[in-house]
């Protein structure tokens, strides 16, 4: 039998919300860590105790929180995500090019929003946890995000 533990809720009022875009510029296929930037946001708002949502507002990139302690565990999720949906699988979609439907089907098995707890400023990330915009494109391309937090502000 599993033992579970929960600590008690502590409730807060609502204080404020705090909204930014970043920017980011793939080289093309792969992991591009925004965790430090998204920290950096959460210190400039003042923030304390809530959520931080990031929303991906591109169909061929996402986000997704994995491990940042081995690149080779990156590079494995790529050789799946290529694996799941290969780049010369015969889709009839290719306006832009044979590596847009494999993108848009990535996308789809990851996810473009992802919300996560904050306590005392900080991501709520476990220790070998990072934040990745996932460019599922070939060549190079500028993705915005958009961050929002909402909770309680620093004293």
């Amino acid at each position: 039998m599993t033992h579970m533990r929960r600590a008690p809720a502590r409730r807060q009022p609502v204080t404020f919300q705090a909204l930014t875009h970043l920017e980011v510029n793939t080289s093309g296929r792969g992991f591009f860590e925004i965790t430090a930037e998204v920290a950096a946001f959460l210190a400039e708002a003042g923030a304390a105790t809530g959520t931080l949502t990031a929303f991906c507002r591109h169909t061929s990139a996402s986000l997704t929180i994995q491990e940042n302690a081995d690149p080779d565990v990156r590079a494995d999720l790529i050789t799946a995500l290529e694996t799941l949906a290969p780049t010369g699988f015969g889709w009839v979609h290719d306006l832009e090019g044979p590596d847009d439907m494999p993108a848009h089907v990535r996308t789809m098995l990851t996810d473009v929003t992802v919300t996560i707890p904050v306590e005392d400023g900080r991501l709520g990330l476990g220790a070998w946890q990072g934040l990745y915009l996932i460019e599922h494109r070939t060549k190079p391309h500028r993705r915005e995000i958009r961050l929002i937090f909402t909770g309680t502000g620093v004293e």
